[in-house]
């Protein structure tokens, strides 16, 4: 059985890379840090009384699930409500200018401090990208093996699929990146 030290330390070891791979996934960081608190706390209430060898298969089990339920309720929103005026205060002609808030919403986000200017930062943003890029199951193979640091078998069973799968995916996603990496001039 975990300690509570154990149950804390296991956490704290990975809240950053559960927050980056979720950032990957969700594309918000409001979100993810939601999705990666729920998982956090979700282990903490559910599974706390588990020995420490099992803790970090059964998190990225919940990390993954949490995630799905996620899109889950996207896609539920977003079908409820289409209409995003219903949202949105109108302008100052009272009319519900979608363009004007998508430009506002994006020139916020894209703010990037001078210090972060650094050409090895550059090339890892565009890595970040491309992998942003990648279809989703690629993704997650590709981030619970060469992030996470998963092996085969453990990522198979984090994403409910066959080793031979989670092969396949990984192969796909580092064959996109390399091609798209190349085509930017990025050599690794």
């Amino acid at each position: 059985m975990a300690t509570e030290q154990e149950l804390s330390d296991f956490l704290k070891s990975v809240e950053k890379r559960a927050f980056k791979r979720s950032v990957y996934h969700v594309r918000n960081e409001e979100s993810a840090l939601d999705i990666v608190q729920d998982s956090m706390m979700k282990l903490a209430e559910s599974y706390g009384d588990k020995p420490a060898a099992e803790l970090p298969m059964l998190f990225q089990r919940i990390l993954a699930n949490c995630t799905l339920d996620w899109f889950r309720r996207q896609k539920t929103r977003n079908a409820l409500f289409s209409n995003l005026s219903d949202f949105e205060s109108p302008g100052e002609d009272g009319e519900f200018d979608l363009l004007e808030n998508l430009s506002a919403a994006g020139n916020s986000e894209q703010t990037e401090s001078a210090q972060s200017a650094t050409e090895r930062a550059q090339i890892f943003r565009e890595i970040e990208i491309e992998i942003q890029e990648l279809p989703g199951r690629q993704r997650e193979a590709f981030l619970m093996r060469y992030w996470e640091e998963l092996d085969v078998a453990e990522t198979a069973e984090a994403m409910g699929c066959s080793e031979g799968s989670v092969k396949t995916h990984c192969s796909r996603a580092i064959q996109a990146l390399g091609k798209a990496l190349k085509a930017k001039g990025i050599t690794l």
